[in-house]
């Protein structure tokens, strides 16, 4: 079990970075209303441009604390909590403009992840 956990870390943790460090100016397939950027898609959302900066910076701490916790195991629970509180409002985001589900498949994604990782602490 300890190895799963440490993949569902990486997975989770390395998949934020992808998002919000590798890609927030791709296109994907799974932005919201069909958005071009992060930001775009943000106010797609009809959130303020500053959420944008707020949201980032709680999930990238989050998630480099989720990987820090592979070896300081006192960052995995608050770090996934807080990852399963972003995942949650990610989706409610989605179901808020009407995206399609599949749209909201990586935040399912990553939200199934962070929650296993709360089950096998």
């Amino acid at each position: 079990m300890e190895t799963l956990l440490i993949v569902l870390q990486l997975v989770a943790g390395l998949g934020i970075y992808n998002v919000w460090l590798l890609r927030p100016q791709m296109a994907t397939e799974y932005r919201g209303k069909g958005a071009r950027t992060l930001k775009d898609e943000f106010r797609a959302y009809g959130l303020p441009d500053g959420a944008l900066y707020v949201v980032g910076t709680i999930k990238l701490v989050s998630a480099t604390a989720l990987l820090a916790g592979i070896w300081y195991p006192s960052f995995i629970i608050p770090s996934a909590a807080v990852l399963t509180i972003m995942m949650i409002g990610a989706i409610s985001m989605h179901v808020k403009i009407n995206d399609p589900i599949e749209r909201s498949l990586p935040a399912f994604i990553m939200l199934s992840a962070v929650l296993g990782i709360l089950y096998l602490v």
